[in-house]
């Protein structure tokens, strides 16, 4: 293992966690305020967190919430009283999404239990005309070979909602690399190692986002399972709302049900997905540690035997990344393995460059992303990743 490097805390005016503390959370707050028509206690709960997040100190759930001892256990008990800027970042932004629900009601007996304040968005875009352009594209793969199918639904998946980008983007696709390549990473051979042709075995993927970014994550499973490469899936998802657009079971069953009313290609996939979810074939899970403030090194004991079960877990999206090498300062060069060790089977990171956190990269990519882009590489969304540990 590396030496120990800073955790990422959000105390530093300039720095990305302390610009999504003291102003994305606050939007959020706005968004959701402004997308239903809460009542006077609800708006004035939204409005106290919007004080507490941006000025005042982390408040202890209510006494009587379901979850209250498991926040305590998993750090409450400690940070209660102290800044929202003076803890560690993945705990306060994680935090931060359960008090919202808190605030809104969602587990709280009335009118708003289990509703998901974050739903007319990601209705919105699963329901937009950018996602009817993704889903058409998928004809077009017809043409291709098996291989060149798999790699462009991975690529898919990796992009997220620059799906249709993703099927295009492959490090064959140029004779001339990028002084500054998108895909700063890729051990996308050693994946395919991992799930050879006619396999047997179980994949396990770790969903981030719902809409248009969980859509492709299915599409990949999909293909997975028609070719062979996987006889069984299983779906991790997060058990209720989380980071505005998580995906929650809720939300697999909207995507599907976009796939299978779509034309093309895009049906059959939703067809395929929906009877391998009748026949076992795919499984989703909801763990209350995916909405946990925690990275997976101290995953509970059930969690960590399920993934040691996978032929290979693929781990979703930049928040999952985080929790997978730790929330800290990293040297880009420290090793993949190195920092996912820990995790009890092989793994594998698909991931779009959305925060500071990162590792696994060569000195030369270091470098010309540095010279080329600044520190703005890391966080802007324009890189992605494929790291695998076998």
């Amino acid at each position: 293992m590396p030496a120990t490097a800073p955790l990422l805390l959000g105390d530093e005016p300039g720095s990305f966690p302390h610009s999504v503390l003291a102003e994305r959370h606050p939007a959020i707050i706005r968004q959701v305020r402004g997308a239903f028509p809460y009542g006077p206690d609800r708006r004035r709960a939204l409005d106290a967190l919007l004080v507490s997040c941006t000025e005042g100190a982390i408040e202890p759930l209510p006494a009587d919430a379901h979850d209250r001892d498991r926040w305590g256990a998993w750090g409450l008990d400690t940070y209660a009283g102290r800044s929202w800027f003076d803890v560690p970042w993945l705990w306060s932004e994680s935090y931060f999404y359960r008090c919202l629900l808190e605030a809104v009601g969602h587990f709280a007996p009335g009118p708003w239990q289990g509703i998901d304040p974050f739903r007319p968005d990601k209705l919105a875009e699963l329901d937009s005309a950018r996602t009817d352009e993704e889903l058409a594209a998928l004809d077009g793969l017809a043409d291709l070979t098996a291989d060149e199918q798999d790699r462009a639904l991975l690529h898919g998946s990796l992009w997220g909602n620059r799906a249709d980008l993703g099927f295009r983007l492959s490090a064959e696709t140029s004779d001339t690399p990028a002084a500054v390549p998108a895909l700063v990473a890729d051990d996308s051979d050693t994946l395919w190692s991992l799930l050879p042709p006619s396999g047997a075995g179980t994949l396990y993927l770790i969903a981030d986002n719902a809409g248009r970014e969980l859509v492709p994550d299915l599409l990949l499973v999909s293909r997975l399972l028609a070719g062979s490469r996987v006889e069984r899936a299983v779906l991790h998802v997060k058990p209720h709302p989380y980071y505005v657009s998580d995906a929650t079971p809720a939300d697999v069953l909207d995507a599907l049900r976009r796939l299978t009313a779509a034309p093309g290609a895009a049906a059959t996939h939703g067809r395929r997905l929906w009877q391998a979810l009748t026949d076992g074939r795919l499984t989703v899970r909801a763990h209350p540690f995916s909405c946990g403030p925690l990275p997976y090194a101290e995953m509970p004991d059930d969690l960590r035997a399920e993934f040691a079960s996978a032929t290979v877990t693929i781990v979703k999206g930049d928040l999952n990344y985080r929790r997978l090498v730790g929330d800290r300062l990293w040297a880009p060069t420290t090793p993949f393995a190195d920092l996912t060790g820990h995790f009890p089977g092989p793994v594998a990171a698909l991931r779009t460059l959305k925060s500071d956190v990162i590792c696994g990269l060569d000195t030369r990519t270091v470098t010309a992303l540095d010279a080329a882009e600044g520190p703005r590489w890391r966080t802007g969304g324009t890189h992605a990743l494929i790291q695998v540990r076998a």
